[in-house]
Formats: structure tokens, C-alpha cells, sequence
């Protein structure tokens, strides 16, 4: 029997650094790339000696790095030690293994025959993530092609990945991927626990049909892949981050406030004399207070991402750097932060009463939308033909107005924690983009820095967005909003690539 799950890569729109307290909220949007966890038994039958063994062996691949490591897994402890590995530890898929065990240990309490059959077959773990989570901007210049989607497009599915080159200072670092910042860790942790849950019988995640959530049940298994996913996101960084990232991967696009990071700590004060089932328990009862509410883009709207090639930045040190003028200057870090916090708001509220103007007008809507998609921000209420349209662009230039709004209170924030939060490279080219047709926002995801620039595009007009991207040497990726969370896949991703490309051969 084979498993397999995926979950989505995000991109925080609004809610940087402040959602890393409570009670602010931060919108994030979960992306069409996706990681993806197969996991199946690693032998096809139980020799009957096994019954008496106290490790069980478990093989994790990353075919796109070429890595293989091997561990075993010991039956009593729940602890995996690697034996052999072509490459250096995988932290978060480990804990995710770890805890996905203890959690079915802690539920199967009185039926361990079956949980123990499974397991003496071993594990067979393989990841996959699709290329939107890395740069292969350098290969596509290599290659002499142009800074397009096409160019991402034509490279085979899950590429394998290259490393950063070694850092020029002589400093022997080990070189990192380079990646477009989109919650790799996450959504890979997301995905390989909530296949292995699935395996193991602990949650079913069959039913996340179409729309998801069908009923209580699922949203109580989600809420269970969701623990051991942040658990294990959370110990495996070494620190108990805000988790919209884990949070998106597991639920889909959402407006987000953070858990009390003290559910955790029975998991970050774990030593061998607690056993894992306890501490697993433990954190699977605790009180979960994060708030999660639906959130979209409102209809004919498209989310863009762009890579502009500065290389990525660090979020841990910006982090670190925000936090330390914020002990430093109280009264001002305060004020900025209750501006960003009402400009966030604001922008929320114009995307959600655009929202409701389209489902409840949808023609003016439309109408409206696809004719603001041609025109620069300035010309939009010249088009407004009626009371309804004229409604829908007083909201569009409200959003405007939020989104630079809280780009400038970003932009004081970096200047006073002493880092570059919007570049002076990336707000010239978020000038740029307000200023075209059809583009209702702008501005950088998340933690900010050189990483990558969102858009938010009306109507047709994301094409020339691209065009215009690529003339200014940044290159759009293949990633759009994707409003579902962890899903259960039919089979392995690569056979359905293989088998769209097959299909769409013209034969003569």
C-alpha cells in the first residue's frame, strides 16, 4: 500500500514580523507549488523473526538531491539513528517521522499488533517538491534562454537541485539551495506527516474531497496533522516560529493569528526520560489557541510572484534584527507596529468587501474588473459607468492605499532595525509594477529582503506584467494562488507528469 500527500507552499501577503505575536493577524496564501511525501513499506513481508527485533529500518530519498539516508528506527524509544547517508540530515523529516510513530502509538494504545506489522515492514520514504520552491534562474541564464515563465516551464518536473556556490570569503559554509522563499521546510514537514498519519491509520484524510472539510471528522484529522506538523516544524528549526507557514500547508489561503508558543514546550523540553508517546500526547491535548479564518483573493484576481535575482535573504537574522530595536525603542517600534497592524486591517477589509461586491453583482463586477485590467489605477474611475462599479473601484484604490501604506511603514522599520526589509533595488521595481495596467498591488512577501516581489493582478492583464518583469531582468514564476491545503494524491507525481507529456505528443 502506497501513500500519498501533498501540501502547499505560501506566500504571507500581509502580517510580516507582526504575526509573530499575538493577537496579530497575518494573511497568508497557499500556492499551487507543492511538496510532496510518498511513503510505502519498505518490505513486502514480515520475516517471522521480526517480531522479536527492537529497530525497524527506515529509508528516506530526495531523488532532486541525490540523497539517501538510511536509519533505524528503534521500536521501544521511537528514536531514529541514521546508518548510512549521501548527504547531510534531513531535521524536519526526521521529527515528522519520530512524531507521526509516537502519535500512533498514543492512539492505538490497546491495538498495537496491527501499528506494530506496519512498522516491521519498514518505512519507505520519498520526497519531492515541485521546482515553484527553487531558483533555477542561474540554469535558465546558463542556458542562454529568456527570463520567462516558459523557460521555468520547460524544465523537466522536479528538477534536480544545485547548491549556492561555496561563500567567496573562504569561510567554509556548507553551500545552501537556493531557494525563491516560498516554506519549503513547511510544506515538505506538512506533507511527510501527514502521509505517514495517513498510513499508520491515525487520521483518514480520503474524504478531503474537492471542497475539503466535509464535516467535524476532517477538520478534527487536519487538526491533528497540524500538531504533529508544527511540532515537528517548530523543533527541527530549533525554535518555536509563528507557523502560518505550517498552518497554510495544512489548511490552505487563511487569515492567521499564532498559537501561544507554550503548547509546545513539553515537546522543547523532551529528554530521553520522558517517553515520546507522553510528550506526543501531551501536545496532541494541549490547548491550540492559533485562530484561522477563510480568505482568498477575491474573484478574477491573480497572485504573481517574481524573482528578481538579487539572491535570497535570511529570515532568522532580519527576525533577530526587528526584535532587537524593538527592546531597544519601545515607544517608536509601538507606533510603527500599530500602523502596519491598521494598514494590514484596512487591506483586508477592501479584499473581502470586494469579495462580497462580486458575489453579490457579479456582471458589474466583471465588467468593471476587466476594464480596470487595461488601464493604469489613475484612469479607473473614469470607467465606472454606474453605482456598483464605482463601489468596486473606491474598494480597488482603498486596497492601493493600504498596500503602500504598509510598505512605507515596512521600509521605516527596516531603516531603523538596520536592514534592508524593501531594498531600495526592490522598491523601485514596486513602483514600477503599481504604475502598470492592471495591477492592483505590489509589494514583498513575508520577512521581505531580496527573496521575491508579489503582485496581484486584475482581469488578463498578469501577461504583460510577466513581459514587463522579464524587460526589467526579473523573472516571474510559475506560482499562482492555490486556496487548498494538504490533500491526499492518487499516485506518485512523476508518473502523471510523464503521462501529460506522453498524452500531449501529437502523433501523425
Amino acid at each position: 500500500m502506497e501513500v500519498v500527500a501533498s501540501a502547499p507552499g505560501k506566500v504571507l501577503m500581509t502580517g510580516g514580523y507582526l504575526v509573530l505575536e499575538r493577537p496579530n493577524a497575518g494573511i497568508v496564501l497557499s500556492t499551487n507549488a507543492r511538496f510532496y511525501a510518498i511513503v510505502k513499506p519498505l518490505y513486502e513481508e514480515i520475516k517471522p523473526e521480526s517480531w522479536a527485533w527492537a529497530w525497524t529500518d527506515v529509508k528516506l530519498t530526495s531523488p532532486q538531491m541525490a540523497r539517501e539516508t538510511m536509519y533505524k528506527l528503534s521500536l521501544k524509544h521511537l528514536k531514529l539513528q541514521p546508518v548510512s547517508s549521501s548527504g547531510s540530515r534531513n531535521p524536519f523529516v526526521e521529527h515528522a517521522v519520530q512524531y507521526a510513530v509516537a502519535a500512533a502509538h498514543a492512539t492505538f494504545d490497546k491495538d498495537k499488533d496491527t501499528l506494530q506489522r506496519l512498522l516491521l515492514q519498514g518505512l519507505d520514504i520519498t520526497i519531492l517538491g515541485c521546482n515553484e520552491f527553487y531558483s533555477y534562474r542561474n540554469q535558465i541564464e546558463a542556458c542562454g534562454l529568456p527570463l520567462t515563465p516558459e523557460s521555468l516551464a520547460s524544465l523537466p518536473p522536479f528538477a534536480s537541485i544545485t547548491f549556492n556556490a561555496e561563500e567567496s570569503t573562504g569561510e567554509n559554509r556548507k553551500p545552501e539551495v537556493a531557494k525563491t522563499g516560498l516554506g519549503s521546510s513547511a510544506a515538505m514537514t506538512t506533507a511527510v506527516a501527514a502521509a505517514l498519519l495517513h498510513y499508520l491509520g491515525v487520521v483518514n484524510l480520503s474524504s478531503l474531497a474537492d471542497d475539503q472539510l466535509q464535516g467535524k471528522k476532517d477538520v478534527a484529522d487536519l487538526d491533528v496533522v497540524h500538531v504533529i506538523a508544527q511540532t515537528a516544524h517548530c523543533i527541527g528549526q530549533g525554535k518555536v516560529g509563528s507557523g502560518f507557514d505550517v498552518s497554510s500547508a495544512v489548511y490552505g489561503s487563511q487569515r492567521y493569528i499564532r498559537f501561544s508558543p507554550e503548547v509546545l514546550s513539553s515537546a522543547q523540553n523532551a529528554g530521553m526520560a520522558t517517553p515520546l508517546t507522553e510528550v506526543i500526547d501531551d501536545v496532541l491535548k494541549a490547548k491550540w489557541d492559533h485562530e484561522r479564518t477563510k480568505f482568498s483573493l477575491p474573484p478574477l484576481m491573480t497572485l504573481l510572484l517574481g524573482e528578481p535575482g538579487s539572491g535570497g535573504s535570511s529570515t532568522p537574522s532580519m527576525v533577530g534584527a526587528v526584535k532587537k530595536w524593538q527592546r531597544s525603542d519601545t515607544q517608536d517600534s509601538l507606533e510603527t507596529w500599530r500602523r502596519l497592524s491598521e494598514g494590514n486591517s484596512a487591506l483586508e477589509v477592501h479584499l473581502n468587501t470586494l469579495s462580497k461586491l462580486a458575489e453579490r453583482h457579479y456582471n458589474a463586477y466583471e465588467c468593471i474588473i476587466n476594464a480596470c485590467s487595461l488601464l493604469p489605477a489613475e484612469k479607473w474611475l473614469e470607467r465606472a459607468n454606474e453605482p456598483t462599479q464605482a463601489e468596486v473601484v473606491k474598494e480597488l484604490l482603498g486596497a492601493r492605499d493600504a498596500m503602500l501604506r504598509i510598505r512605507y511603514q515596512m521600509r521605516k522599520m527596516g531603516e531603523a532595525a538596520g536592514i534592508p526589509i524593501e531594498p531600495e533595488s526592490q522598491s523601485q521595481l514596486l513602483d514600477a509594477t503599481m504604475n502598470m495596467e492592471g495591477v492592483l498591488l505590489a509589494g514583498i512577501p513575508g520577512a521581505g529582503g531580496f527573496d521575491a516581489v508579489f503582485a496581484v493582478t486584475l482581469g488578463a492583464s498578469s501577461k504583460n506584467v510577466t513581459q514587463a518583469w522579464s524587460s526589467l531582468n526579473v523573472l516571474a514564476m510559475l506560482v499562482r494562488e492555490d486556496p487548498h491545503g494538504v490533500s491526499l494524491e492518487h499516485n506518485d507525481p512523476r508518473a502523471k507528469e510523464i503521462t501529460t507529456a506522453v498524452s500531449s505528443i501529437q502523433l501523425e
